[in-house]
């Protein structure tokens, strides 16, 4: 007998994926403060190095590492379509503003729920499919504020975000297969993490003689968005997707973009506006309507 709502397990993913969302929110401004100081594909390579680092040594000193041999496909292709999402969107980034990029990547709500009936047959009712919609104009508001003038950009870097949030939105769903296969989620999170590295390491290299001369600030900004902007909350992620759908996860994880406005009007004095409050208010609405129903 199916329960709705939010008890039980399901309340407890919902949650999970919420926080997790709001974890990766506050890796904008650290993202932000930490490229003062370093490059751009150095900085991605060395925040994964150092989660794959650590989660590897967490895992070797409580003499619980094995590699789940039976997933090594499923490993492989998460950890180089992560590394090349971010790459993806780091190159873009170069030819579009910020605003642009947010945009075009967390369309990824909508290929999400436009792939999961076909790759795991998700069946998408009412409520969700008005979650969605909701989600989507929510973010546009918040993105844009309705000025569209900034989409005049380099059609190449446009194509390259946009093509980030696709193969996001292929990482989101075959991650719901993996912590449906998979006993162990840190097993799972521990392995994703260096294989994420190998599409950086030829970006990354010809920055590699920076890395001893970097300031104490670009090692807290690594530092911090490797372990609380990735470990954690991709392990809370991965332990709230084994009780809730792909689609419902990625408009959850839509805090991501409340938390991120939020910091940036208090701590870097961006404007908020009427039309990015409705763009929040009905990101939440979202958040509710997904959150809400059992499946």
């Amino acid at each position: 007998m199916q329960t709705s709502g939010w008890t039980g397990k399901r309340a407890k993913a919902v949650f999970l994926t919420i926080l997790a969302g709001v974890l990766w929110g506050t890796s904008f401004p650290a993202i932000k403060i930490g490229l003062s100081y370093v490059d751009t594909y150095l900085f991605v390579f060395l925040r994964f190095l150092l989660a794959s680092a650590l989660m590897l040594l967490i895992m070797v000193s409580a003499k619980k590492i094995t590699f789940p041999v039976k997933e090594k496909k499923l490993i492989l292709f998460l950890g180089i379509a992560n590394g090349a999402a971010y790459l993806l969107q780091y190159v873009g980034m170069t030819s579009a503003s910020a605003t642009v990029a947010a945009l075009f990547i967390n369309l990824s709500a909508v290929w999400v729920a436009l792939l999961s009936p076909r790759l795991q047959g998700e069946t998408l009712g009412r409520r969700k499919i008005l979650g969605v919609l909701a989600a989507l104009t929510g973010v546009i508001f918040v993105t844009t504020n309705l000025d569209f003038s900034m989409l005049n950009g380099q059609l190449i870097g446009d194509l390259l975000l946009v093509t980030s949030g696709i193969v996001w939105a292929f990482f989101i769903i075959y991650n719901k297969d993996l912590v449906m296969k998979s006993h162990n989620t840190l097993q799972s999170l521990t392995w994703v993490l260096p294989v994420t590295l190998l599409p950086m390491v030829p970006f990354a290299l010809p920055s590699a003689n920076e890395v001893t001369a970097l300031p104490i600030q670009a090692w807290l900004a690594i530092v911090y968005t490797a372990v609380m902007c990735w470990i954690v909350p991709y392990y809370l992620w991965l332990e709230g997707l084994k009780h809730i759908s792909a689609s419902t996860s990625t408009i959850l994880l839509l805090s991501e973009i409340l938390v991120a406005t939020a910091i940036s009007y208090v701590l870097l004095n961006e404007t908020l506006t009427l039309i990015s409050v409705v763009g929040a208010s009905l990101i939440v609405i979202a958040i509710v309507l997904v959150s809400y129903r059992s499946e």
